[in-house]
């Protein structure tokens, strides 16, 4: 299967900051549109008068980025169950790279639960890689270049890396990614194996169990979305997603966004 045809993992613009903090993404080579959701940027277009807080989302991927000004400072950020704050500098360019779920682990052979809710060095979990950005990179080049160095680099991994594709990991995944994110993991995902093999199957792959994997894929969905003001008025928008009541919505969605969804959504 094909996750990026049913899967867009999104983060929130800057669009408050957006003549002085830049956010863009591109996609990465052909080659590797399985593994690799997309090439990221952060970046300010001029200094701050204070430091900046940057938001990031759950999206249920894994994320290698660094500091082009200092590429020294990389690290990898796991999958994680709730949204996570950043305070950085008043002057700063990142890079990332956003692997699809389940593709880290597969490239690179590292279980997904070792990482999971939090950032580390890179430096200590893929020790080679880290060496690589260390020695490329530098805050001369362009946001293109960079994109097309890091394209060499990945493609060289995939054509060493030994994929191994458990049907019974990606059946179970199809139908919560066809399903947005709900359904019922007791009676919906029987893919052959027990709940217990399976719970192993998405912590390697994932980094968390199939529930959780759910719901952050429902909340993704919702934001893809961009409901209307008269959806959230209205309070439509919890039934159309499988929520009973809007408090257990609005407690889910400030777990993984940080914000209600009427501030999120600027309504």
């Amino acid at each position: 299967m094909r996750i990026r045809e049913l899967f867009t993992p999104l983060q929130p613009t800057v669009t408050p900051y957006n003549l002085e903090v830049l956010y863009q993404d591109k996609a990465p080579s052909l080659a590797l549109q399985d593994t690799i959701y997309c090439y990221w940027q952060l970046k300010t277009n001029a200094p701050l008068e204070n430091e900046f807080v940057y938001r990031v989302v759950a999206d249920g991927c894994i994320d290698i980025f660094f500091e082009l000004h200092r590429p020294e400072e990389n690290f990898v950020m796991g999958f994680c169950k709730k949204y996570t704050e950043f305070i950085l500098d008043k002057n700063f360019h990142y890079i990332g790279i956003r692997f699809l779920p389940t593709m880290f682990t597969q490239l690179f052979s590292v279980p997904a639960f070792e990482l999971s809710n939090r950032s580390q060095e890179l430096e200590l979990v893929l020790p080679e890689v880290a060496a690589f950005i260390r020695s490329r990179f530098d805050a001369t080049m362009d946001f293109s270049s960079i994109t097309d160095v890091l394209d060499s680099l990945f493609i060289g991994y995939l054509q060493e890396a030994s994929l191994s594709y458990d049907n019974r990991l990606y059946d179970a995944i199809q139908i919560i990614l066809k399903n947005y994110g709900v359904v019922d993991i007791k009676n919906d995902l029987d893919t052959g194996i027990s709940p217990r093999q399976l719970h192993r199957l998405f912590d390697f792959y994932v980094g968390t169990n199939a529930k959780t994997f759910s719901q952050v894929v429902r909340f993704q969905n919702i934001l893809k979305a961009k409901p209307s003001s008269q959806s959230l008025r209205e309070n439509k928008l919890f039934y159309d997603v499988g929520y009973y009541d809007q408090s257990h919505f609005i407690k889910d969605f400030k777990n993984f966004y940080g914000v209600t969804p009427s501030k999120a959504f600027g309504r």
